[in-house]
């Protein structure tokens, strides 16, 4: 598992043309669902789409180009529910969601990349793909993961030294 933590990347490249069977959409979905949610309250929900039709449909809406060849895509849906006192945890339990499908999706063979940013914008592109899906208003899409098999080869960021993020028994400041 620590292995597939330091390897997994944001892949924005091109997919291979090969389907994605739904025993591993449903392992890597069932990875998401089995994440901690705050209080309990299990706010997130999800969709996988594997049909092609509809994949491009979506596709018309999201305006990710490098995302368009992935045979497979689950979209992430958030009910905001009070959990404690005042509090709502539903970002907290999406976030969660989608770093296990990640790490699934990698551990399965699959690349993928965490589409938020330009779901929840103000153009509401989240509220059309929800709309092609027939979400109902009390739901949010808010991030899509494209899945499938890297065509190119993936590209991995350089990390800060671990002494410059992390420390023991107090901050530090970094020289």
């Amino acid at each position: 598992m620590l292995e597939i933590i330091k390897n997994r990347t944001s892949y924005r490249g091109e997919y291979e043309n090969t389907g994605i069977p739904r025993e591993d959409l449903i392992k890597i979905m069932q990875a998401g669902l089995d994440a901690p949610s705050g209080c309990n309250k299990q706010t997130v929900s999800l969709i996988a789409i594997d049909d092609p039709s509809l994949l491009q449909k979506l596709h018309e809406v999201t305006l990710v180009q490098n995302a368009r060849t992935a045979p497979a895509m689950i979209c992430v849906l958030t009910q905001k529910t009070i959990a404690y006192k005042d509090r709502c945890f539903n970002v907290q339990d999406y976030s969660a969601a989608i770093q296990n499908m990640l790490l699934a999706a990698v551990a399965l063979g699959y690349q993928s990349c965490w589409y938020e940013g330009q779901v929840t914008d103000t153009d509401a592109i989240g509220r059309k793909m929800a709309d092609i899906l027939n979400v109902p208003g009390d739901y949010e899409l808010v991030c899509f993961l494209p899945i499938g098999i890297a065509s190119q080869p993936l590209n991995y960021v350089n990390k800060k030294p671990f002494d410059e993020r992390a420390w023991f028994n107090g901050f530090k400041q970094a020289k």
